[in-house]
């Protein structure tokens, strides 16, 4: 399902809107498939850093879609939820993107030479008055078109404007109109007598002549739609008055007339030279991952940007890859890369707060990494802001002490410590709640699974772990009725199949802790999974179903557990 909410189209349209902000934007983000924990320790870290923030702007992000109970503690403290952030990979709008201003199709080739030379460019982007690109016209092209072009009509059928002519030859018309376009006839020198000139001038051709009367009067009367005349020569009223009579412009030029032979066809427009189909772009909102291969096995030195709307943005080129900025990213709730954001070791990860054991994830530099063994991350955050003696608002000290009463089922998991209950207590009282009896109504909240589908429950809470060579993925949900979660069983047990073949895992396991009774009812899938629960926990397997008494954290005793008995098979 496509969230509504994507973090980054939310700053594309901030950007366009002129609304964007000059600061370096840090995601601070929890675990995929957030519990009620990571998505307010998200929310509540990203305000502690923004009271000093600096050249930064932290920005509270989630990387899966938000559970009933997270749902009614946003809505019981009226926060809004973070935006979603799928992928932290770095996108074309983080690297260098060269501001290369568009051009007019009708500019002529020898402007567009002169400002790829000014502007030390080898590609122009061709746009129209809404900065929409039409084409690209490229040091090559128009080297071709001076090389390779010995059509003498090419200057007519590329419809060149007489504007294009007169700038290129430095000159001034004195008969005709500016904004005409030489669209008939070829180019041709009068360098002959006017006898023979009558053999090789055509009606609508373009003369290329001196200061000869003879010699424009032929032009004239053999019908040219136009006569050049070099070094500036002047032209009687009696040649110019017959070039009106015949519809035929006259154009003064200083250049003598081999430099006009020379210099015409830069005057075409670069609308008939440019590349206008098939041309090859990409977006902001691309990731660098992709464009990359794309960029490798292209020739083309240059390569335009759209923006979300399609206008033109800039240019980039594959040194541009080199240095693409990375995202920052401050990681809360967790430490591994199989539960984190993806792409997540293409980002700058700029901190760690944390309070499971030591995962997978590396980082190219030394980071600031908060980690202790407490019962809920939020736990930690409290104690940060203690440190820098930052008040609490209400809001973010009820989000806060939700997320310690989630994390440790109201004091009642082994993870639970002395800091999490003193930690809880103190920000209920600046939340102005009382832990009991709203315990009672966000587990009542999340419990209401009835209304949701088995893919749904599945993922409210599923993390992957990594044991060695094994993956194991394992997932929970929490309720105060067993007779609830005897419905959800019967729905999860077919899906089991489902979720095993849809992820790269060895096994697939499923918690269903019953928070009155303080125990859960595992399920597994994936072969070995009956062995490792009968090695870890000594409970019979019976249809892929295992009860675990006193077991609710799977933190602190499924994993640790699964660790342990794994050591023990692998040892044997």
């Amino acid at each position: 399902m496509k969230e509504k909410d994507n973090f980054w189209e939310i700053e594309e349209r901030k950007d366009e809107a002129g609304l964007g902000n000059p600061k370096r934007t840090v995601c601070v983000i929890g675990h995929k498939n957030p519990d009620t924990d990571s998505i307010c320790s998200a929310i509540a870290y990203a305000y502690l850093k923004n009271l000093d923030s600096g050249d930064f702007r932290y920005v509270p992000v989630r990387a899966g879609q938000i559970s009933a109970e997270t749902q009614y503690v946003l809505n019981h403290f009226q926060v809004d939820a973070p935006p979603f952030l799928d992928n932290i990979g770095t996108r074309v709008r983080d690297m260098a993107i060269r501001q290369v201003p568009g051009v007019r199709s009708n500019i002529s080739l020898k402007n567009a030479w002169n400002l790829m030379i000014t502007q030390n460019v080898y590609t122009l982007p061709i746009t129209n008055e809404e900065n929409q690109l039409k084409g690209l016209i490229t040091v090559n092209d128009i080297a071709k078109s001076y090389m390779e072009e010995y059509d003498s009509a090419i200057v007519s059928v590329a419809r060149t404007p007489y504007r294009n002519i007169l700038e290129t030859l430095d000159a001034e018309m004195v008969v005709g109109d500016e904004d005409a376009y030489f669209d008939k006839g070829k180019v041709v020198i009068a360098a002959a007598n006017p006898d023979v000139m009558e053999n090789y001038i055509e009606e609508h051709d373009m003369v290329i002549l001196g200061n000869r009367y003879e010699s424009q009067l032929c032009a004239i009367e053999m019908q040219a739609g136009c006569i050049v005349v070099c070094l500036g020569a002047p032209v009687s009223r009696t040649i110019q008055r017959l070039a009106r009579d015949r519809n035929c412009s006259i154009i003064v030029t200083p250049l003598d007339t081999y430099a006009v032979a020379r210099l015409i066809n830069q005057s075409m427009p670069v609308d008939f030279f440019m590349k206008k189909e098939n041309l090859m772009t990409f977006h902001l909102a691309d990731y660098t991952e992709n464009i990359r291969d794309i960029m490798s096995k292209k020739r083309y030195r240059d390569f335009p940007i759209l923006d979300q709307s399609g206008k033109y943005v800039g240019m980039i080129s594959r040194r541009n890859l080199l240095g693409v900025r990375k995202r920052g990213l401050i990681l809360v709730d967790h430490n591994e890369v199989t539960q984190a954001v993806d792409n997540v070791l293409d980002a700058e990860i700029m901190e760690i707060i944390d309070h499971h054991r030591l995962g997978s994830l590396e980082t190219m530099t030394p980071v600031y990494f908060r980690n202790q063994p407490v019962g809920c991350t939020s736990t930690i955050i409290y104690q940060i802001y203690q440190e820098k003696m930052a008040d609490i608002p209400k809001k973010i000290a009820g989000l806060m002490c939700s997320a310690i009463i989630s994390d440790t089922l109201l004091f009642r998991s082994p993870t639970c410590t002395p800091l999490d209950v003193e930690a809880a207590k103190r920000l209920a009282a600046i939340a102005g709640i009382e832990c009991e009896s709203y315990a009672r109504e966000m587990f009542a909240a999340g419990s209401d699974l009835q209304a949701r589908t088995p893919e749904e429950i599945f993922y409210q809470d599923f993390k992957q772990f990594e044991f060695g060579d094994w993956n194991i993925g394992i997932g929970q949900i929490t309720s105060m009725s067993s007779e609830e979660l005897g419905h959800i069983k019967q729905r999860l047990m077919p899906y089991m199949e489902q979720v095993f073949a849809k992820h790269d895992a060895d096994m697939v396991f499923f918690m269903l802790t019953d928070i009155l009774s303080e125990s859960s009812e595992l399920l597994c899938y994936g072969k070995g999974a009956a062995e490792l629960i009968q090695e870890a926990f000594g409970q019979k397997v019976v249809q892929n179903s295992a009860l675990l008494p006193g077991v609710v954290s799977r933190k602190k005793q499924l994993v640790p557990s699964f660790m342990a008995a794994i050591n023990r098979m692998t040892m044997v």
